[in-house]
């Protein structure tokens, strides 16, 4: 007599162990070697007594997400400002440029920062203020706001508010919102007052002396203008620094120009003149590398980009925004979208930060340049 009952417990208990031996081997699946040199994981420990806030900041690159994000942004800009043309073959102009003798320990990466107008709103001005003082930059771009809120706190104070102060009650009592930042309409009054007079200057220099005013120009006059060593512009003024903004008229500046242009009319800036300099600033840059660092998006992140693709792209760039690519925004796009369109070179190590830049800038700076001030002058 077959013993039915037995075949089956043993036919289910084949099939059991079959199935656990499937699970086990997909769940202990054996892992290859890990490569040689591969860091691993491991954040800050505050083991100290005293927190040693330059080993935090080190060990961001080793703890994950974007605080490794931060911590390659760092290392990227770190190695902008540690390039030499005498780490290079040679120590003359290059093809296609005139051959000179230069001292190849003192060609440095030439370096372009980009920011969005709200940054010069917020305590990232101080940071680009130490920067351009100290010659740390070479090119800055930015837009019409990044340009008059620097001169507008030079008047007048900006106020931390809420992201929730309500649109309604602000206008009524006469305060604008940028983000959680208050700015009292009379902010805007004072600057008009400082900034039409200016205007008419302009008018009569173009007429009576030629002057051909350019969106560089007429931001290098307001930096001399301003007189106020807590101006981001008076030390590009008073440094040299170039400053482009191609969409000048996109702001309080625009709305005078436009009232100016009834009471006062022919004033003309020549944009045609700001791409060319903007251009050459990148092809002329020859025997130096180029760096790009770049805070938030749109105008001044395409601007820089496009004048370094005329070289063939960046060597060094770093991006800081928390726009994301889906859109497919420029805004938002990542570094390996600005190298299919040789605005980064295909051999760089570019680096996107998904982070407020108030919070990822200071940092940066205070491991970059703040250790690199003595030896960039």
């Amino acid at each position: 007599m077959v013993n039915s009952g037995g075949n089956r417990r043993a036919t289910r208990s084949t099939v059991v162990s079959a199935v656990m031996d499937a699970a086990a081997e997909a769940v202990l699946q054996r892992s290859s070697e890990v490569e040689d040199g591969t860091p691993h994981v491991e954040g800050y420990a505050f083991e100290e007594e005293e927190t040693d806030y330059n080993k935090l900041l080190e060990s961001m690159v080793r703890s994950g997400f974007q605080a490794t994000a931060l911590g390659r942004a760092m290392d990227e800009v770190n190695r902008m400002l540690a390039w030499r043309l005498s780490q290079e073959e040679g120590c003359d102009a290059g093809a296609g440029m005139e051959r000179t003798e230069v001292d190849g320990d003192q060609v440095r990466t030439k370096i372009f920062l980009g920011f969005t107008s709200n940054l010069i709103s917020s305590g990232v001005r101080e940071s680009i203020l130490y920067l351009v003082k100290n010659r740390m930059v070479d090119v800055l771009v930015t837009t019409a706001g990044g340009v008059e809120e620097d001169f507008i706190k030079c008047m007048a104070k900006t106020y931390l508010g809420d992201f929730n102060m309500r649109g309604k009650e602000l206008r009524e009592k006469g305060m604008n919102r940028i983000g959680n930042l208050i700015v009292p309409n009379d902010n805007y009054c004072k600057f008009e007052d400082w900034f039409v007079p200016i205007l008419d200057r302009l008018l009569l220099e173009q007429e009576e002396d030629g002057v051909a005013w350019t969106p560089s120009k007429i931001i290098h006059r307001l930096g001399k203008e301003i007189d106020c060593t807590e101006s981001v512009y008076y030390w590009c003024y008073k440094n040299d620094i170039p400053v482009y903004c191609p969409a000048l008229t996109d702001g309080s500046m625009g709305d005078m120009i436009y009232f100016h242009a009834f009471k006062n009319p022919g004033l003309r800036i020549d944009i045609v003149g700001d791409i060319v300099a903007m251009n050459n600033e990148a092809v002329y840059a020859k025997p130096r590398k180029t760096g790009v660092i770049i805070l938030g998006g749109g105008l001044p992140k395409h601007h820089i980009c496009n004048a370094n693709l005329m070289k063939n792209g960046a060597d060094f760039a770093v991006f800081v925004n928390t726009a994301q690519e889906f859109d497919g925004s420029d805004s938002g796009a990542r570094p390996d979208e600005a190298v299919s369109w040789g605005k980064i070179r295909v051999d760089a190590l570019p680096v996107k930060v998904c982070c407020d830049a108030t919070i990822a800038f200071p940092l940066i700076v205070a491991q970059t340049f703040k250790k690199n001030l003595k030896q960039r002058n």
